[in-house]
Formats: structure tokens, C-alpha cells, sequence
């Protein structure tokens, strides 16, 4: 990698005059940026992305983040003598495995996170979906995807029935980051364990926000072959869930991302989060660091 302090003056100036034409475009938009895999565990990258997060609130874009936590809910499952279990890419979430995936995301995840944006000068506020009322849920109905006459219960696991997203708008408006946990609650107060991929998209459209971000630990979504796709329309990713290219953990994330597309959110990109600053400059520059998904 070059060595920054080695760049001249002349050019430090071009790359960010460059960075202004998509700093005036997004100026004001709303980004959901949803974080997890190598990006939120790797010490180095948590700081390159708490820094991006300010950097993007401070020239005046909405940045907001719900985040994962897969691997720490299975470190502290293990810890506890708890097997995880998973069905078409969803974890089976008994009564205690909620318990644990609420002080994981809730407690430890959301608390480290706010923390790094806020030693990087942000202003972060860390929320579940009972705060303000904003995610409400149902239990989640998850059918064979072999034999739709088939149904798996997966436990505490939410389907969304409806997001307000006013505790988040109000937080905006007052300088301050949005970080969430994607927990719901249901009509009895009982909690429930979404896909934070899933809430990213279904926030990402309430919010009608400018782009949703995805960061993974893959490049992007990939064909057969392994190459990058890097802009794909709603139908070529009909094609691929039809021939099997997209499938395991990309089934939820694409799904989420293809229904944002298609409802209004205008880019969604699935990032590669092992990149360093990976999402400035898939904001800030025309280089593509991932797969763009948009509606048609």
C-alpha cells in the first residue's frame, strides 16, 4: 500500500477535490449501512470503519447502522455449553438462546460499536428495535425451500411486521449516529432475533434512504466462475437465485437487497468489508469495491 505521507500536496488535493461531486449528491441522504463479518472483528478495519461512519456524518450525509453479531452470539453460546443450529441460513433461537442474543447484540456488540465512532469523534446512540417503539415483529414462519408443505420452527426468530422509524429520524436530526440491534418485540412484549440483513433492508426502505450498504466477507456477489458481478439489475439476480449461483448466507442478504432495490431505495451495494475504508470509497469514488444492485 502506498505509504500516505508520501503522496504530494498537488495530489492529496485532486483525489478529495474528486471526492466532491458525490459529497454535494448525497449531501443530506440517508445511508443504512449494515456491519458485520471481517470488518467488525478485525481491530484495525472496526477503525477504518468508525472513521468512514463520522466522516461520512461530518460532510452532512445520514449514516446509519444496524449491525450483525453471528460470531460473538456463537462465542458466548459455546461459552454456555449451547450448540448453534441453523435452518436455510437461520438460527434456531430458543427462549435462552434469545436471552444471550439480546446481551450480545444489545450489550456487548452495540456498546462496542458506538464506542469506535465515538473515539472517532462521532456521536453514536445505541438502540434495539423496542426503543421508540420502532421494530415490530411476529414469529417467523419459515417454510421448506424444497417442500413449501413443510415448516421449520426456528423459535424466537421475527418476521417485521412494520418499522417506525421516528426514534431514528428524531436521533438524525440532532447530529447524533443510529446504531441498532436488530431485535423485535411481538404483541406480548416477547422478543425477537431478525436478520440484521433483513432489517437493514426493510430500515433502508422506510427510511427511503439513498443507498443501503452491505458489508460481507466476500468481494461481492460472485458468478459460477468466481468473478465479481459489479452492477446487477433485479432480474439478472432472479436468474441467479434460479440457477443456484446465490445461495446459503447470500439468500437472505440478496433477497433483503433486491426487495430495498425494488421499493424505492435507489443503489444497494454489498461491499467487501475486508477492504480497508472499503465504504468511502465505494461513496466517495467511482471505483466499484463490491456488487451494486439496482431495480431495473
Amino acid at each position: 500500500m502506498t505509504d500516505l505521507l508520501s503522496i504530494a500536496p498537488r495530489d492529496k488535493a485532486e483525489i478529495l477535490a474528486q471526492a466532491l461531486p458525490y459529497i454535494r449528491k448525497f449531501h443530506g441522504k440517508t445511508m443504512v449501512i449494515k456491519y458485520g463479518g471481517n470488518a467488525m472483528t478485525d481491530p484495525a478495519l472496526q477503525a477504518d470503519f468508525a472513521e468512514d461512519v463520522v466522516l461520512l456524518k461530518l460532510v452532512g450525509m445520514n449514516p446509519v447502522v444496524v449491525h450483525g453479531g453471528g460470531p460473538q452470539i456463537e462465542t458466548a453460546l459455546n461459552r454456555l455449553g449451547k450448540k448453534g443450529e441453523f435452518v436455510q441460513g437461520m438460527r434456531v433461537t430458543d427462549a435462552e438462546t434469545m436471552e444471550v442474543v439480546e446481551w450480545v447484540l444489545a450489550g456487548e456488540v452495540q456498546q462496542d460499536i458506538v464506542g469506535l465512532i465515538n473515539q472517532a469523534g462521532g456521536k453514536a446512540v445505541g438502540l434495539t428495535g423496542r426503543d421508540g417503539g420502532m421494530i415490530r415483529a411476529q414469529k417467523l414462519k419459515l417454510l421448506d425451500s424444497k417442500d413449501p408443505s413443510i415448516e421449520h420452527d426456528v423459535g424466537q426468530v421475527g418476521d417485521i411486521l412494520s418499522i417506525d422509524p421516528s426514534v431514528v429520524k428524531a436521533l438524525q436530526d440532532d447530529a447524533f449516529i443510529p446504531v441498532i440491534s436488530p431485535i423485535g418485540f411481538g404483541e406480548n412484549n416477547e422478543s425477537y432475533n431478525i436478520n440484521a440483513d433483513v432489517v437493514a433492508s426493510k430500515l433502508a426502505t422506510v427510511l427511503q434512504a439513498e443507498k443501503l450498504m452491505l458489508l460481507t466477507n466476500t468481494p461481492g456477489v460472485l458468478d459460477k466462475q468466481g468473478n465479481l458481478l459489479t452492477d446487477l439489475t433485479a432480474r439478472e439476480i432472479d436468474a441467479l437465485f434460479a440457477d443456484g449461483t446465490i445461495s446459503g448466507g447470500m439468500l437472505p442478504k440478496i433477497a433483503g437487497a433486491l426487495d430495498a432495490a425494488k421499493a424505492g431505495v435507489h443503489a444497494v451495494h454489498i461491499i467487501d468489508g475486508r477492504v480497508p475504508h472499503a465504504m468511502l470509497l465505494e461513496i466517495l469514488t467511482d471505483q466499484a469495491y463490491g456488487t451494486m444492485i439496482r431495480s431495473h
